[in-house]
């Protein structure tokens, strides 16, 4: 079975430059699926089950509109808003899994391709810890090899350390070999936060899930402890809380244009 989907292992870095410096570093491991292969995986592998309880698990509903299907079709719906080709569609999600049925996925990745692997376009969507979701929906025109870079203003409250009056850098290099994903949030005295998820390619197959469960244990659980105790730093260290502004529907979408200085090289 020659799957295109496959396990990415590395590093999450969180680096707060000010009002007071904090860093933090996190093994962790992502997946990168092919939404096309689902179907295949759900039923050949032992170890990773789609829409249904696994070991790992995928759940369409966790993403998107929230529906427990159609998740290709929440993509193609909104390409087509934002002016983006659909035909010959081919999509790839970088996020988390389910392990033991639970999951929180911070930021998910969509690369959308057309034919020949023509990236067309990327879903950046953001999730926050009061089950709301938004998705920046931002066209491309790059080869699958390219680093890309995407700007766009800040539309989800995220964390109660961060104001809303906020700015972000995407820069990702695409996945191959490795894939890079790094964020630069920055207000109206320049950039104050630094993320990046940095990751090795494996083969998605039980083998490489075994392996990945050994390696990182009950490691989504550990993603919402790790917020919440990286928090409790931030509050000892006197970090400004800002109160959470509620988002007007529980899923939003901005489609970011190209006069959004979206940069594509």
């Amino acid at each position: 079975m020659n799957l295109t989907s496959s396990i990415y292992a590395g590093t999450v870095v969180h680096t707060r430059l000010r009002p007071k410096r904090h860093n933090l570093r996190y093994s962790v491991f992502s997946l990168l699926l092919d939404l096309d292969e689902l179907t295949v995986m759900d039923r050949t592998l032992r170890l990773f089950g789609v829409n249904r309880r696994g070991l790992f698990s995928f759940w369409e509903k966790d993403h998107g509109a929230g529906t427990s299907g159609g998740l290709k079709s929440w993509v193609s719906g909104q390409l087509s808003d934002a002016g983006i080709k659909t035909n010959d569609l081919r999509v790839k999600v970088l996020c988390y899994p389910r392990i033991f049925g639970y999951v929180f996925n911070p930021l998910t990745v969509y690369f959308c391709f057309g034919p020949e692997d023509k990236l067309r376009g990327v879903i950046y969507e953001v999730c926050n810890t009061f089950h709301e979701r938004h998705a920046y929906v931002i066209p491309a025109n790059a080869d699958d090899s390219a680093q890309i870079s995407h700007s766009c203003s800040k539309e989800l409250y995220v964390s109660p350390f961060v104001s809303m009056d906020c700015r972000y850098d995407f820069t990702v290099n695409m996945p191959a070999d490795k894939v890079r994903i790094a964020i630069k949030e920055s207000d109206a005295d320049g950039m104050f936060l630094y993320a990046m998820f940095q990751g090795k390619r494996a083969p998605f197959s039980d083998r490489g899930l075994a392996m990945a469960f050994l390696r990182y244990p009950l490691m989504t659980l550990k993603v919402t402890a790790a917020i919440h105790w990286e928090a409790l730093f931030l509050w000892l260290k006197r970090v400004p809380v800002h109160r959470h502004a509620p988002a007007l529907s529980p899923r939003t979408t901005t489609i970011v244009t190209h006069t959004q200085r979206t940069e594509i090289r």
